[in-house]
């Protein structure tokens, strides 16, 4: 009994298995598939998203207008929600040297949803909170006690 149990196992796997061998087997398609897209268009598309050498750059007259124009909203910012009204001074350093920073890798995209679109992309608030972390450690951090030696 238990002999002709294992037979049916074995015969219903092979059965299974060969069904399923079959049926991957039709599912193939030994066809070159026709691609759709025209040359042009795959000459046109950049193979690597983070190269923009063939953008346009960002002149030296637009990058300045951008660091006066985001130090001056970024100034006013600051000082509307402070409650002393002369923090202007104590915010003109760190806003021009998270602009100045801003500034340095700014893309002409960039450039123009905040100058002429008055719009700030999502790539320019990323930005802004690495300027802002790089801009506004004062001092370095202190160094950790070492334990490994006794003094």
């Amino acid at each position: 009994m238990k002999k002709k149990l294992i037979n049916q196992n074995l015969l219903f796997t092979v059965i299974i298995s060969a069904a399923l061998t079959l049926l991957l087997n039709g599912c193939s398609d030994d066809k070159p598939k026709h691609s759709t897209t025209t040359p042009a268009a795959k000459a046109d598309h950049n193979p690597n998203p983070w190269d923009h050498s063939g953008e346009k750059k960002v002149t030296e007259s637009q990058k300045q207008h951008f660091e006066n124009t985001f130090a001056s909203q970024c100034i006013e910012r600051e000082a509307h929600n402070s409650d002393n009204n002369d923090d202007k001074e104590r915010f003109s350093k760190p806003c021009h040297c998270i602009a100045n920073f801003l500034s340095k890798d700014l893309t002409d995209q960039e450039a123009e949803k905040f100058l002429d679109e008055h719009e700030n992309p999502q790539s320019l608030r990323i930005k802004y909170e690495n300027a802002a972390y790089h801009c506004l450690q004062e001092k370095a951090p202190p160094h950790e006690p070492d334990f490994s030696r006794p003094k």
